[in-house]
This record gives C-alpha cells, sequence and structure tokens, in this order.
C-alpha cells in the first residue's frame, strides 16, 4: 500500500521507477494458491507479464509451474527457482534454438500452435533422441470483449489450431515418433472482464473432449490458458480469484485422470506495481493543462500501444481539483497517460503513481530515445 511514509521516502528515490508491494503480491498468491489447492489444479505464472528476478523468486517459492513464450524466460524461470519439469513452453513461433534448449532443459510440454510446428519439434527431438510432450493449442473462437491487440482465441489469427485443422492434426500425429500428444491448450485473450466468457470456454472444451474421446484420444491435461482481468480503477483490490475458480470447478467436464492447468500472469503481478514518476513541467494549452511527467511511454508502453487506462494519482499535492493532460517527454504525440483527467492542483516536483502497472510494465520497457531504463524499487527496501 502507498502511504504518506512510503511516499515520503519516493522523494528521495531517483524516478521513474517501478515500485512493488510485496505484502500485496504475497496475499493474492496466498488467495491464488488456496483456491488452486482445493480445486486440485496446476498453476503455471506465465513469465511474461513481469520477468523481475525478485518477483519471480518469490512466486516460484509459492510452488508453481511456470509458462515461458521464450527459451530466456525458461532460463530466468529456473534461475529463480522454478522446476524444468512444470515449465510448459508456448508461443507461435518458437526458433530451433529455442526448441533444441528447451529439450535439452527437459521441460514439461510445448503448448504446439501449427501442423510445421510439431514438424520442427519432432525432427529435432529425432535428432536429440528424445520425446517431447505437446498440448495442442486450439482456437475456440470465443469473442473475448476485450481489446483486438490482446484477443488471440478467434478464427483468422496467427495463434492457435483451427478447429476445422484437427482432423490433419491427428493425422499428421500419427507420423510423428518423438512427440507425444497429452492434452490441449487454450488462451482467448488478456485482460478479461466477463466471468461469461470463460463459461463459453468450459462449454467449448467439453465439445471438444467429446471429440477427441471419439477418436480414442486420451488426454491427460486441459489447460485454459489465462486472461483474468484486474481492476485498474480499484488497484488495491484482487481479481475475483474464487469466483474463477468456481466457475471451473462448475462448468468442465473433466475426465477421470485429467488435471487442469492455468496460466495467470497479469492477475498475480498487476496490481502489486506502480510506475513512480515526478512532474517536471506544468504547461498550459488552449484547453487543458498538461502535467509533463519524467516516466514516458518508453517506461510503461500500455497506454500508448492498447489506449490502456491506469488510476493516475498526484501523491504530494492536496490542491483544488483541476483537468490535466499527464503526459511523457518521448518525442511521440501518443507518449500520453492520460488525457483531461481530474488530480489535485499539480506542481513541478510532485510525485505521480501509475498504478496497476505490475503487469507489461517493467517487462516491455525500452531505451527509445536513449532513455535509462527504469529501476525497481521493492516495499521492503524502504
Amino acid at each position: 500500500m502507498i502511504n504518506k511514509i512510503t511516499t515520503d521516502k519516493f522523494s528521495k528515490i531517483e524516478t521513474p521507477f517501478y515500485y512493488y508491494d510485496l505484502d500485496l503480491l504475497r496475499s493474492t498468491l496466498n488467495v491464488i494458491k488456496k483456491e488452486a489447492d482445493n480445486s486440485g489444479y496446476k498453476i503455471h505464472y506465465a513469465v511474461k507479464a513481469n520477468s523481475n528476478p525478485r518477483i519471480l523468486k518469490i512466486i516460484a517459492g509459492y510452488g508453481f509451474g511456470a509458462d515461458c513464450v521464450s527459451f530466456n524466460e525458461i532460463d530466468a524461470a529456473i534461475v529463480a527457482g522454478f522446476n524444468a519439469s512444470d515449465i510448459v513452453f508456448a508461443g507461435v513461433g518458437k526458433t530451433d534454438k529455442d526448441i533444441n534448449a528447451a529439450l535439452n532443459t527437459g521441460i514439461y510440454c510445448f503448448n504446439c500452435e501449427s501442423i510445421p510446428e510439431m514438424e520442427v519439434i519432432n525432427q529435432l527431438a529425432t535428432a536429440q533422441n528424445k520425446s517431447a510432450l505437446i498440448a495442442l493449442r486450439i482456437n475456440p473462437y470465443i469473442e473475448a470483449h476485450t481489446h483486438k491487440y490482446i484477443t488471440t482465441g478467434i478464427e483468422e489469427s496467427k495463434f492457435g489450431i483451427n478447429t476445422w485443422e484437427l482432423d490433419d492434426v491427428i493425422k499428421k500425429l500419427s507420423d510423428f515418433k518423438n512427440i507425444r500428444l497429452i492434452g490441449i491448450h487454450f488462451h482467448i485473450g488478456s485482460q478479461i472482464t466477463r466471468m461469461s466468457v470463460f463459461k463459453s470456454l468450459c462449454a467449448r472444451i467439453n465439445e471438444l473432449q467429446v471429440w477427441f474421446s471419439s477418436h480414442n484420444i486420451n488426454l491427460e491435461i486441459i489447460n485454459v490458458g489465462g486472461g483474468l482481468g484486474i481492476d485498474y480503477e480499484n488497484p488495491e483490490t484482487n481479481p475475483d480469484f474464487p469466483g474463477y475458480f468456481s466457475l471451473l470447478n462448475e462448468f468442465i467436464d473433466l475426465y477421470p485422470g485429467q488435471e487442469l492447468h492455468i496460466e495467470p500472469g497479469r492477475s498475480i503481478v498487476g496490481q502489486c506495481g506502480s510506475l513512480i514518476s515526478k512532474v517536471l513541467f506544468i504547461k498550459n494549452g488552449s484547453n487543458t493543462l498538461f502535467a509533463i511527467i519524467d516516466a514516458g511511454m518508453t517506461d510503461l508502453i500500455r497506454p500508448a500501444l492498447y489506449q490502456a487506462h491506469h488510476k493516475i494519482e498526484n501523491l504530494t499535492s492536496a490542491g483544488n481539483i483541476l483537468r490535466y493532460d499527464v503526459v511523457g517527454p518521448v518525442c511521440e504525440s501518443s507518449d500520453t497517460f492520460a488525457k483531461f483527467i481530474e488530480l489535485p492542483e499539480t506542481k513541478r516536483g510532485d510525485i505521480i503513481a501509475i498504478r496497476s502497472a505490475g503487469a507489461y510494465g517493467e517487462v516491455m520497457a525500452m531505451r527509445y530515445n536513449l532513455r535509462d531504463l527504469p529501476k525497481a524499487v521493492f516495499s521492503d527496501d524502504l
């Protein structure tokens, strides 16, 4: 939690930086672990959401697996304490180098997204005299009701296998002697806030279960992916994990001996992180005031890339409420965090917190304009 004592300490740290509330992270992890243990489900943390080494180490300490989309992520996860045998390797464009390295490391499973990918994994596994476990990522054609850039489970997508391809996939699998199908995998999008979307996914999974069973294929795992959204307006609030797990319990018909796997990312780390910045200048516009801060789209690209909303707080001012465009210093008009939002009267040197930035924040930072990368500060550092 960000309070006055924390804010006073912020003023002594060079901005911009990411601040991580580790108490909030652990309380979130405790809720997820309880729900997963009660349901008997396997959690694979989606490393792409936040790969900060300290964050990874804390999450690994809960006994979760990892969901990775590059071998560098796999390596980072193992260094942080995740077991290789609990790592799933997803991604639509796995390189030969990454596949070979993953085979050598002994990961649990490849989430495969096309017949050509399966052919390459089989070839490389054969060359290593190994057998690779795979799950098929299937597009269930469900509207996720989220931003188009983070909607993935539709037919015309670079991601996943379409249901009309499944007959060909099954025929091809019989030719691949060094891969073994153990399950099916889904990921329909990110920042999903309508539970009805997950209910629709459960129904589609049940239909596909019948299809595989009719082809005498026994699936060991059902991986529903991730996508559970967070409340960007209330940064201290966790997603409805009990409701989410209860829905999966009620509406997915698991067969005897099957395991359900889940790949949460944003819902674990999103609320624990804030981007902390200072106001450089207040500039008068013709219709608005511009609060120009020292954080930019290079530090947090989500507003520029997805038109994403983050709650913004002035931590040091308590003046009259005025309206501001909060913008960064990068030489792009899209370097804007919010337009015409209410803040206490803001002045140079005020400390600004951009909340709910623990997911897809630090991990997507870049050095455009040769800007420095933001540092990470943890609540127990203060």
